[in-house]
């Protein structure tokens, strides 16, 4: 094999540019294959990234009433909703699929919120209990976090993110500030920003308004403190976060199922009659990981049309291989009559041809994978579209391209391996 090997690498060095034009077929196709993959791949990232967030792997299940979140701004604290227990936390803890779990509640763009006289009417509070910084990625970048005593007690503090401070605060330090909530004083602690500062990818108006969400910023109250403005048996809200990126749609499926075993069914007569709101209060989990695969699978049935254009040129340059093994036969007649003469067997001479077209494609399917990865980069930079550089594709391109020089060498070496000895010995 390896003496195969040189002679085939001879030959092709003996006739470059011939060689270089019978391997540009190739070269174009798995350039073209790796480009393309690589695109697709970038795309998947970011339209995963994007809907999903940077590596958080987390999951919101929120009471809904049919298709919406209930507003208990306004409406009345149904009464089959318990406050989800301990145990039922421990339980959503402990499914094989969730690293950490989070319980709180919240109010969207709140009415009774001010600092100083300016009504912070864009705002969204939120009380938490002491996961849910851990669990959603939060670090305090300025002040202190709640301590233990402060989540239990009713100490009447408050943590507020990185946007109010910028946009209400404009920069000045918040630290001892009092905000109003709803006529309540709070004082302000700390300063909560997100660990990995992911930003969604914004490349026109529809991204825009796909992952903008418009918000003077948010303020954290300890989950206990909730009662003295709000209400202390409003329905709480669930985030999860997953062991891993493919395990987000079992957590939240499951996670709601748990959620859901705590709303109880109305049995008497007159309950049942008045069907609507109460029975319509289910828990629910974002199906964010539903729709990264939907954006992705229409990206993937777009980009796999072109995939298959590009292969039509490795057809192409298989059959320039093949051509060029038949023209490389024709000339080493007397070559190949006098190995016979010499005792060569017919399989050696299959296996020196096959050989000699397979290092052909081999090469050719190696210049193509560094061109693709380079086309990649370029086609990244000039479009400002992300590129991901494709391992299996690039080993199956190669491995591909050894296929096609086995394929279209095989008639040429099949004619060559044939050839009597006697009319070779002749040939002019």
């Amino acid at each position: 094999m390896i003496e195969n090997i040189r002679l085939s690498l001879q030959g092709i060095l003996s006739h470059k540019i011939r060689s270089l034009l019978t391997m540009l077929g190739i070269i174009i196709g798995i350039a073209a294959i790796i480009a393309i993959v690589s695109t697709i791949e970038g795309t998947n990232e970011q339209i995963k990234n994007n809907l999903i967030g940077s590596g958080n792997n987390t999951v919101k299940i929120t009471l809904t009433q049919g298709d919406a979140e209930p507003d208990f701004s306004w409406s009345e604290v149904p009464d089959n909703i318990r406050v989800i227990s301990e145990e039922s936390k421990k339980r959503i803890t402990d499914l094989k699929e969730v690293e950490r779990c989070t319980l709180f509640r919240t109010r969207q763009m709140p009415e009774n919120v001010f600092y100083m006289n300016k009504m912070l009417e864009s705002s969204i509070i939120y009380g938490i209990d002491e996961d849910y910084f851990e669990t959603l990625g939060y670090e305090i970048a300025q002040g202190i976090g709640f301590s233990d005593k402060q989540y239990k007690d009713f100490s009447k503090v408050a943590i507020i993110d990185s946007n109010m401070q910028r946009g209400i605060f404009e920069n000045e330090d918040p630290i001892g500030k009092m905000l109003d909530i709803n006529g309540e004083p709070f004082k302000i602690i700390g300063v909560a920003c997100k660990r990995s500062g992911f930003e969604p990818v914004i490349n026109n108006i529809e991204d825009y308004y796909t992952y903008n969400q418009s918000s003077s910023g948010l303020i954290f109250i300890p989950t206990n403190d909730w009662g003295i403005v709000y209400r202390y048996d409003e329905p709480q809200n669930c985030v999860v976060q997953a062991i891993n990126t493919d395990s987000m749609t079992g957590a939240g499926k499951k996670t709601a199922d748990i959620l859901n075993e705590n709303i109880q069914k109305q049995t008497s007569a007159g309950e049942q009659q008045a069907e609507g709101v109460a029975n319509t209060l289910e828990y629910k989990s974002e199906s964010l990981l539903e729709q990264a695969k939907q954006l992705q699978e229409l990206s993937k049935s777009t980009n796999n049309m072109l995939i298959w254009i590009a292969g039509i040129s490795l057809l192409v340059g298989g059959i320039g291989v093949m051509n060029i093994m038949l023209v490389s036969v024709t000339e080493r007649t007397r070559e190949i009559g006098l190995k016979k003469a010499l005792g060569a067997r017919r399989n050696r001479i299959l296996a020196q041809f096959l050989t000699e077209a397979s290092v052909l494609t081999t090469i050719g399917g190696i210049l193509g994978v560094l061109i693709g990865i380079g086309l990649s980069k370029v086609i990244a930079k000039i479009a400002e579209v992300p590129v991901s550089i494709s391992t299996p594709a690039i080993i199956v391109s190669v491995g591909f391209s050894m296929v096609v020089g086995i394929v279209f060498g095989l008639i040429p070496s099949i004619k060559a391996a044939n050839l009597n000895p006697i009319d070779a010995l002749r040939y002019e």
